[in-house]
């Protein structure tokens, strides 16, 4: 890995890892599609000032207009909304393990999408042991509402879904389009399809008080949604997505790390095995 793409992999690492700290202290006191809503118009105003200063060219044909606009519903909107759910039930530590089975599933659906992807055996136990670790956290959370647990816990996953099958999709279809340009293009339609979800499920519509949310969505949208859109795009095709979506290992020790130390989360046996076995799970994979 180039010096560049470690500093982007890095840079990537801290802004999506710490994304779930920022989640659970907005979701505090805004619903989810409120939450993302912001989120997304915070994402938006950051690189429309990005394109100003670069001026980089967008793509003319409709077909990749269509693709941008689609990986805009299944890469942010609707994941998004599923993450910030879920952290209203579960802590942002287990949402952050949840979030770093990531590159497993999207090696599932690349063997069935790709050609150069294909499935082993060393990657199916990998794919049984990540399993593992998400039984064991989900063992975790038994007890209080059980319902609402597994609910959040069955989101995180559907969302960790979305992300994989997006990153397949990217790069079969967004080669050689710049990065400024293809994170803008999805969060539009992201931001359109949130806003008319918030009007729907969450009217009247809660806007923000409390200073610190607004720190929240600003950190989510600037951070979160922009820069690390920017780090993301870039990295998914300097190194490929396998590799790209390889930024998730680092989710849980950034997001245990701010889940316990400042929010207070319960750092137990069942956080700690479920961590380590997803993120075994992810070494016997990658293993050479």
């Amino acid at each position: 890995m180039k010096p560049k793409d470690l500093l982007a992999f890095i840079g990537l690492s801290l802004a999506w890892g710490s994304s779930f700290y920022w989640i659970k202290i907005a979701v505090g006191e805004v619903g989810p599609f409120v939450l993302v809503a912001f989120r997304l118009l915070f994402g938006i105003l950051g690189l429309a000032v990005v394109l100003f200063f670069n001026r980089p060219i967008a793509p003319m044909d409709r077909r990749t207009w269509q693709n941008l606009l689609i990986l805009g519903i299944t890469n942010t909107a609707l994941p998004f909304v599923l993450i910030s759910w879920a952290e209203q039930h579960i802590d942002s530590a287990v949402a952050s393990i949840l979030n770093s089975s990531v590159p497993l599933f999207t090696m599932v659906i690349a063997h069935f999408a790709l050609t150069d992807d294909r499935m082993t055996p060393r990657r199916v136990l990998g794919l049984l042991v990540g399993f593992a670790g998400v039984v064991v956290l989900t063992v975790r959370d038994i007890g209080g509402d059980v319902r609402l647990n597994l609910l959040a816990q069955g989101a995180m996953i559907l969302a960790v879904l979305f992300y994989a099958g997006s990153s397949v999709m990217a790069r079969r279809n967004t080669k050689g389009i710049q990065p400024a340009v293809q994170a803008l293009i999805p969060l539009l339609s992201a931001e359109a399809f949130i806003t008319t979800g918030a009007l729907l499920v969450e009217s009247p519509i809660q806007f923000p008080t409390l200073p610190m949310t607004w720190i929240a969505l600003i950190w989510l949208g600037l951070i979160g949604s922009c820069l690390a859109y920017l780090f993301y795009f870039y990295l998914l095709h300097s190194i490929g997505p396998t590799r790209a979506t390889m930024v998730t290992y680092t989710f849980p020790v950034v997001g245990v790390a701010l889940g316990v130390f400042l929010l207070g989360e319960t750092l137990d046996i069942y956080l700690v095995s479920g961590a380590v076995l997803i993120l075994g799970s992810l070494l016997i994979v990658n293993r050479k």
